[in-house]
């Protein structure tokens, strides 16, 4: 049996830190580690929606991780928070779909992790 692990980048782009590019860079490097031996799944959720358009630019130290993460590995996004953190546009231009299965109040709904840990993926947090 092949092993299922979700990563989830909550890391926000927007602060500029080397901490932020530290935790988006280990967090592909782990979806990509887990994808040679088993299923992989990244989830951009909360400010961590906004990687997808940084990571687009080839300029970027993370892009080449990127683009081979993404051409191995199922990617989505939590809707309501690309929405609340002003990032659809940017998920639309990379191709990346929304999930927005846990309706939480006050919310148009956002990713479930608790479906991904009821569905076999061990669920690490970036």
């Amino acid at each position: 049996m092949s092993s299922k692990t979700a990563v989830v980048v909550l890391s926000d782009p927007s602060t500029g830190t080397e901490e932020a590019v530290g935790r988006v860079f280990n967090a592909l490097a782990a979806a990509w580690d887990f994808a040679q031996g088993g299923e992989a799944l990244v989830v951009f959720q909360g400010t961590g929606t906004r990687w997808p358009a940084v990571l687009a630019d080839p300029a970027h130290p993370a892009h080449e991780l990127y683009t081979a993460v993404k051409k191995q590995v199922a990617t989505v996004a939590s809707g309501g928070c690309a929405i609340t953190f002003g990032a659809t546009e940017g998920l639309e231009g990379e191709g990346i779909s929304t999930v927005a299965q846990n309706q939480a109040p006050g919310t148009v709904g956002v990713g479930s992790l608790r479906e991904l840990a009821q569905s076999g993926y061990t669920v690490l947090t970036f």
